[in-house]
């Protein structure tokens, strides 16, 4: 008999604003409503079926209207810029940067609750909002953060297998093992195997996803300590918040790198659904594969240089700079390097973007950040520098659409200050959050009923053809 954890059997009666008829006006009244229920499981059942109809209406009034034009460049250039995929949990605006469930990062750190006063929010009330579209009630969060607590326990078979591996082996490697490892306890396969109605498909999906993301701080910790630490496993200590905690079994207990991590864990969560690991994500999970198989897949997509990896490359660069120029360099120097580096065919990590045209919000709200917790770090005086002295140098190349600094400028300079120096691992930091927002939109996936995501692929062949006939 498949497992789910209890729920209450009453239904919740709440007060609740009339919703608006049109589709941008039930957009904002999801996000507006409050709520004193501190279980997650039934606020969402109590969601979905006015969010099935809603997309039901949406086909029904608006299936045949388009959406733009798809251009050979589109096709040839890695389908940037190609409308077609629904994700419900964050929107990328290419001048405003993401916006999870229309709330900007400020927003969210001004609203969402936090663990000390002022302080950065805590991922969980992150997770409660990009699920229900609502902004959580401190109860809410701190009931949210025990069940993820109670989940947190990762089975033996997991360590075994990561330690089957080299310890020499990428951090990635080891993380992505130990997370197909783990799917040894889904719940949706068994529900599948037993023929659950397709209706109740969410339920087991949540079930999987609120395991994996507790679990992921645990396994991603381990895989830390076992190549970093000699072995020296830290247990999980329960009464922490999600980012406190992960920090703690990392080996990190100052408040200070408790606070970056539930900001990091927070801001890196999710960026809408084109990007490699989200796409990735959500493709095999449309197959109906269970959330560990599909988070996992995801997580190799996010190894990738061109996407997750990058964070490690930008605190290597910046350490090749104070190796060749020392900690005390001047603008000029600065400017002499990154022309230098340019010149020799490689690029700058962590400016440019492949949607956003402005400075990447998360990379102003780490900088904040560093201007609060440690203005004097010398790392930030040059990312500080990068930032004045890059865009322009890549402005007068013309070669790039975006020459502002994205997220990974920034995060590896804030956790090498507070001790965490192996950028080999910082990536495994981006997956442990990337969890929230994939498992979150994966949980929306099974309860619409979205289909199995499967494009049409043509040749050069065709394609020649093919504009040969409209320029006849």
């Amino acid at each position: 008999m498949v497992f789910f954890r209890s729920v209450s059997a009453l239904s919740k009666l709440r007060s609740r604003l009339a919703q608006p008829s049109s589709l941008n006006g039930s957009v904002r009244w999801l996000q507006v409503q409050t709520c004193s229920d501190l279980d997650l499981h039934s606020q969402l059942k109590e969601l979905i079926p006015e969010q099935q109809e809603r997309l039901k209406k949406l086909k029904a009034e608006c299936g045949k209207i388009q959406l733009g034009n798809i251009t050979v460049d589109m096709v040839l250039g890695g389908m940037r810029g190609m409308t077609g995929l629904l994700w419900e949990t964050s929107l990328l605006d290419p001048d405003e940067g993401i916006r999870f469930r229309g709330m900007s990062i400020p927003e969210c750190q001004k609203v969402l609750p936090n663990a000390t006063p002022g302080g950065e929010p805590l991922p969980e009330g992150l997770l409660w909002l990009l699920l229900t579209g609502k902004v959580p009630t401190k109860g809410q969060v701190d009931a949210l953060s025990k069940e993820l607590s109670t989940r947190a326990t990762v089975p033996d078979h997991v360590y075994k297998a990561i330690d089957a591996l080299p310890q020499s082996a990428h951090p990635m490697t080891q993380f992505a093992t130990g997370v197909m490892a783990l799917q040894v306890q889904s719940e949706f396969q068994k529900a599948y195997e037993k023929g659950i109605p397709k209706s109740k498909y969410w339920e087991p999906t949540y079930e999987d996803s609120l395991s994996l993301i507790a679990q992921v701080p645990v396994v991603a910790a381990y895989v830390y300590r076992r190549v970093y630490k000699n072995g020296q496993i830290i247990p999980k200590d329960d009464s922490l918040d999600y980012g406190a905690n992960f920090s703690h079994m990392l080996g990190f207990d100052s408040p200070k790198m408790q606070e970056l991590m539930r900001l990091y864990v927070t801001i890196h969560s999710d960026h809408e659904g084109g990007n490699v690991s989200a796409h990735t994500g959500h493709l095999v999970a449309s197959a109906l594969a269970d959330p560990y198989l599909s988070f996992a897949a995801a997580l190799n997509g996010l190894a990738g240089p061109l996407h997750g990896l990058a964070n490690q490359e930008v605190l290597l660069w910046i350490k090749s700079v104070v190796d060749e120029c020392g900690e005390n360099i001047s603008t000029e120097q600065l400017k002499d390097y990154v022309w230098k580096t340019l010149k020799s065919g490689k690029v700058v990590p962590g400016f440019g973007h492949g949607v956003l045209r402005k400075t990447d919000p998360r990379y102003m709200c780490q900088r904040e950040f560093a201007l609060k917790h440690l203005p004097d770090d010398p790392l930030f005086q040059l990312v500080s520098k990068l930032y004045e002295v890059v865009p322009p140098i890549l402005t007068e190349l013309g070669k790039v659409k975006n020459p502002w600094p994205n997220v990974d400028a920034h995060s590896g300079v804030l956790l090498n200050h507070f001790g965490l120096h192996e950028a080999r691992y910082f990536t495994v930091l981006f997956g442990v959050s990337r969890s929230i927002g994939i498992c979150s939109q994966l949980i929306w996936d099974r309860a619409l009923g979205l289909p199995l995501e499967r494009p049409k692929s043509v040749t050069m062949e065709w394609l020649e053809n093919h504009c040969k006939k409209a320029a006849a």
